[in-house]
């Protein structure tokens, strides 16, 4: 089985650019560390990784795939990794006309996992990336709390001020590092998504109600649909 899969593999024309630039990503595929290491370097992919072995990367990387019992995940920075790292996309984040935030709605959920966003960006970039770019935790905090809410037109939102809704994070910053992402399949039809726990939230607060503890939910639901602009709490 494994010959012919890899035959396969090695006589295959892909007619499109993705699954043409996927197939032939093995230099740029990496193993998940744990914690995730979200700017790998080069000498860490399988195909890297074959050569150091003397293996061919194909027939190296099937062997990968069978790790963990067949559960093993890989990390494919896909955009905006061309040079290896991720000094390009602290350019962008560091842009002024850059808002941060998520936009793909659950599109690909089986296999990117945005949720984890956030935090990763609070992770890596307070501590620095590999050719130490940073950006400051305060200027993190408030691109993507109070830039957000200014910009859509919130403006009872994103600030700790009398008046304002109290909608709270409080992070453990020791413990911003996230483990692999894991595969579920609770969506209809059994459908698979991917998930990235969090230990680094001991409380988030949704308008002076405690909403999760120690990344477990309480029940307590204090958001509500909100269509179009929020005004300042009166008298601000």
């Amino acid at each position: 089985m494994k010959q012919a899969i890899l035959a396969e593999h090695g006589s295959t024309s892909w007619s499109d650019i993705l699954s043409r630039a996927i197939a032939s990503a093995l230099p740029r595929i990496f193993r998940f560390t744990d914690p995730v290491d979200y700017e790998p370097p080069a000498a860490t992919s399988l195909a890297a990784e074959a050569a150091a072995h003397g293996r061919e990367t194909a027939e190296y990387a099937y062997d990968c795939f069978l790790e963990d019992r067949g559960q093993r995940l890989f990390y494919l920075p896909f955009l905006n990794y061309a040079h290896g790292n991720l000094d390009d996309v602290h350019e962008m984040l560091q842009h002024p006309d850059t808002l941060y935030g998520l936009s793909d709605g659950g599109a690909h959920c089986g296999t990117i996992c945005d949720a984890s966003f956030p935090t990763t960006l609070i992770d890596l970039w307070r501590r620095g990336s590999r050719s130490g770019k940073r950006i400051p935790l305060e200027s993190a905090v408030r691109n993507l709390t109070a830039r957000n809410a200014e910009f859509i037109g919130w403006r009872d939102r994103g600030l700790i001020k009398p008046g304002y809704l109290a909608d709270l994070n409080l992070i453990d910053l020791a413990h911003t590092g996230l483990p692999p992402p894991h595969v579920v399949q609770d969506l209809p039809a059994n459908g698979s998504r991917l998930l990235q726990s969090a230990a680094a939230y001991r409380y988030t607060i949704k308008s002076g109600r405690v909403s999760f503890q120690d990344g477990e939910s309480t029940g307590e639901l204090g958001g509500r649909l909100v269509r179009g602009e929020r005004g300042a709490p009166s008298g601000l």
